[in-house]
């Protein structure tokens, strides 16, 4: 029995070791672009407007089609009729109809209509075919939108990535000088003990180590920050990740290649091209109503009523009150034709939404002009910025060096008394500042890397330096 409960006891122990190692799993930068591209809510909701304009094309296509309709109603009711005008003002009227009887009577009878009707617009001067190319247009733009809507949130999701494993970074660098200025202390307090240094040196040692240890909460406090930042961008609960290093080991290879920005290329502004194709198209889609409509249409119909032909002042009781007689048709006809509709004063109204809709046109090309300017301006900086951070990263190992260097000297001749506190407790912040620009500078490079690929609108530029 004792050895089954140690045989389970070692089975529990290896699933709870294996939960913990998954957890601990490095959450590569390919991963977290993709876990964002699937999880995020921005680019789902423009992926569900790409297929509600697909959806409306083909709901547009369709009005080539001609209205067919059927009708079928079954009627009571008597049919006095009456010489007069009368305008049907918005259906608010019966359309009963009989022989004009000299008194009004209540005599009524069932009576049926049947009809099919079809009517079809055979030319409206381009009308549905620019309606059919507007709608086309209209995905084309969705479909861009989503598309530049993926590529920012790609550069967004990395540079919250690089935040992020700077900022690990920089914990683990202030962790570094805690345990460094705690070591620090532990020698001050032995040599202070023995009489060897003054007690100050003890003060002075432990306000070192407790501002050190304030300056790694703040660290760890950013940290949260950016990992919180990272989650919400892939569209998780917030966690503890662990990020891959490999941006600490090497700085890119393609730091040099230059990348022009072109409207066929960028997805920002063939995103804005497309908002000015849009609103030429539907410019010329309103000039479409300045024409008439031609249509061909057809009808035919059967009709019962229970009064009889000749019902009248001579023969008032030529009807009968029997359903089957009065529903049952008796009476055909059939009518096809031809036909032009052409509002007149329509233009004069087009005329005012065209003169608008150009407008429009005219600030999107404005506003086309102003992100391509941006653009270009932000490829330039990112240059600069590349070359900042390359200066910077040739100059971070002679400064670790010289840094490692003297605090390893002004410690030893402390701890022989050869220097003061003041001395060591310099030298431990010149090498805190010096692995801290460690970590800002080689992530630098990489974040100047992905503005460049931001600036030329191709993210590969990125992606293949990994």
């Amino acid at each position: 029995m004792v050895k089954t409960a140690l045989f389970y006891l070692m089975i529990i122990g290896i699933v709870f070791a294996g939960d913990s190692f998954a957890q601990q799993r490095i959450l590569t930068l390919k991963e977290a672009l993709q876990t964002a591209l699937n999880n995020y809510g921005a680019i789902k909701a423009k992926s569900h407007y790409v297929n509600a304009s697909r959806a409306s094309l083909e709901g547009t296509r369709r009005e080539y089609l001609p209205d067919l309709n059927i009708s079928a109603q079954q009627d009571y009711g008597t049919i006095n009729g009456q010489s007069g005008p009368l305008y049907g003002f918005r259906g608010l009227s019966a359309s009963s109809g009989g022989p004009p009887l000299q008194t009004q009577n209540w005599k009524s009878a069932f009576g049926a209509l049947y009809l099919a009707n079809i009517d079809w617009n055979v030319f409206s001067f381009g009308r549905i075919r620019e309606k059919i190319r507007l709608a086309r247009t209209m995905l084309q733009r969705d479909q861009i939108d989503l598309e530049q809507e993926r590529f920012q949130h790609q550069v967004r999701v990395a540079a919250a990535y690089l935040n992020l494993l700077a900022a690990q970074r920089l914990t683990r660098s202030q962790q570094n000088n805690v345990e460094r200025a705690s070591a620090l202390r532990a020698v001050v307090v032995t040599r202070t003990k023995n009489g060897l240094n003054a007690g100050v040196d003890s003060s002075l040692a432990n306000a070192e180590v407790s501002g050190a240890k304030i300056v790694l909460v703040n660290a760890r406090d950013f940290e949260q920050e950016q990992a919180n930042e990272l989650a919400l961008l892939m569209g998780t609960a917030e966690q503890d990740f662990i990020t891959d290093t490999v941006f600490l080991g090497r700085i890119p290879a393609s730091i040099n290649d230059s990348q022009p920005i072109t409207q066929n290329r960028h997805p920002l502004l063939q995103y804005y091209q497309s908002l000015v194709s849009v609103s030429d198209v539907e410019a010329g889609y309103f000039q479409t109503f300045n024409y008439p409509t031609l249509s061909l249409f057809g009808i035919i119909q059967g009709r019962g009523s229970g009064f009889g032909y000749n019902y009248g002042e001579q023969y008032p009781e030529a009807y009968t009150k029997k359903y089957l007689e009065g529903v049952k048709p008796n009476r055909s006809n059939y009518l096809t034709g031809i036909g032009l509709i052409w509002n007149l004063t329509t233009p004069l109204r087009t005329q005012q939404q065209v003169s608008s809709q150009k407008f429009i046109s005219a600030a999107l090309k404005e506003e086309y002009q102003l992100a391509s300017q941006q653009l270009k301006n932000q490829l330039i900086l990112a240059e600069k910025k590349m070359i900042n951070a390359l200066d910077n990263y040739r100059e971070v190992p002679v400064q670790i060096k010289a840094a490692g260097d003297a605090y390893l000297q002004k410690s030893v001749l402390y701890k022989n008394g050869l220097t003061t506190i003041v001395e060591v407790t310099q030298a431990l912040i010149a090498l805190n500042r010096a692995e801290t620009d460690r970590d800002i500078t080689y992530n630098n490079v990489w974040q100047a890397l992905l503005l460049k690929a931001a600036a030329s609108g191709d993210f590969s530029l990125f992606m293949s330096s990994l």
